[in-house]
């Protein structure tokens, strides 16, 4: 799925309608961007139930904070899967759902889907992104795409990757500050 600018385009127009509470606006957005949040969501969750109630909550933060979208915060439909994707980690957490076990995380890392990373690709300019992945160290980039794309939490992390949470942390503030010098060239 790659969107195009004028995709992007389409979606800032959405989101600037909703803001001003258009249902129809609303109901666009939802009918283009619902089936791609899903996907994220019950990719992370691994419940279908869980990544129901996720999408509906997303969206009902879209519908209340359209608003408060600005370009700066990325493209808009990243912002909006954003939004489901913290609201998906928030309701894992809260049901308790995911192992906490270090050896069970790593087995779903091989998962050969595509997933958000690749979405993220694709959307970001792939070549630029993957090259500066490339660039980090290993424990860098595994620390990054399994917090960020797999929602580990910091603890997870550090049981999953046997290493302390203080280290663990530090990969991921260098490996991010070395993704943005490098993105920025």
């Amino acid at each position: 799925m790659v969107t195009s600018k004028s995709e992007q385009d389409d979606l800032m127009g959405l989101l600037i309608a909703v803001s001003r509470e258009d249902r129809l606006a609303f109901q666009r957005l939802y009918e283009k961007i619902s089936g791609r949040m899903f996907g994220l969501c019950l990719k992370l969750a691994s419940q279908r139930d869980l990544a129901e109630e996720a999408v509906q909550d997303a969206f009902v933060q879209i519908w209340h904070h359209a608003g408060e979208y600005h370009s700066e915060r990325g493209a808009p439909l990243s912002w909006m899967l954003t939004i489901a994707r913290y609201r998906t980690l928030d309701l894992m957490r809260n049901r308790k759902s995911r192992p906490t076990s270090g050896d069970a995380h790593l087995e779903r890392v091989a998962d050969e889907r595509d997933g958000p990373l690749d979405e993220s690709l694709r959307v970001a300019g792939t070549a630029e992104l993957r090259g500066c992945l490339d660039e980090l160290s290993e424990t860098q980039r595994d620390s990054i795409l399994l917090s960020y794309y797999r929602g580990f939490t910091h603890d997870e992390l550090s049981e999953a990757l046997s290493s302390p949470i203080g280290t663990v942390k530090s990969w991921i503030r260098r490996g991010l500050m070395a993704l943005k010098r490098c993105l920025e060239r």
